[in-house]
């Protein structure tokens, strides 16, 4: 998995049959100390999570690993919302 940052949502009027109903967001690719990083990626978000979230997110074989995007044509997912980090003994979040 990987640290992410939510920072929008992708909206398709026009989609495959098999991502009805899924929510598409925009993740750019974070530090640990929340800095970010240059690689952003369309995630189906399986947690319900919002701009501005810190998230988790899978990609790859990884993605199509959740009962939501099992089998279906995705590469990537956010898959958990961050509360805290805890870096050496001190809060990053």
């Amino acid at each position: 998995m990987t640290l992410g940052k939510v920072i929008g949502t992708v909206w398709a009027t026009r989609k495959d049959e098999q991502l009805r109903s899924m929510k598409l967001q925009l993740v750019r690719e974070v530090d640990a100390d929340g800095s970010p990083k240059s690689e952003v990626v369309v995630a189906v978000d399986s947690v319900g999570a919002g701009v501005g979230e810190l998230v988790l997110f899978a990609q790859g074989s990884s993605a199509r690993q959740t009962e939501l995007t099992r089998n279906k044509p995705v590469d990537a997912v956010i898959t958990a919302i961050v509360d805290k980090l805890d870096v050496s003994g001190e809060d990053a979040s």
